[in-house]
């Protein structure tokens, strides 16, 4: 299984090249929503890389569009 194909919400994340950081709270198709210090933040997948330092990756956003469960059932079945 392919981390991009894991479930996200919980990890520290960084958006590359934005400067941001914080914790996985929530993921919809398009979008990862991102808090830190109690304000959430969304984000397009497909416009942005984001670093998993505790996975110690990067993953280009584009692969990660798609709704979370269908992405992970797709590992599972693998």
């Amino acid at each position: 299984m392919s981390f991009a194909q894991g479930e996200l919400i919980g990890l520290a994340v960084e958006v590359e090249g934005k400067g941001k950081k914080g914790r996985v709270v929530d993921e919809t198709r398009n979008l990862l929503v991102i808090e830190d210090d109690g304000k959430e933040t969304r984000w397009v997948k497909k416009d942005h890389t984001f670093r998993f330092p505790e996975k110690n990756t990067a993953v280009e956003g584009r692969l990660l569009v798609g709704k979370p469960e269908e992405r992970i059932k797709k590992s599972v079945k693998q």
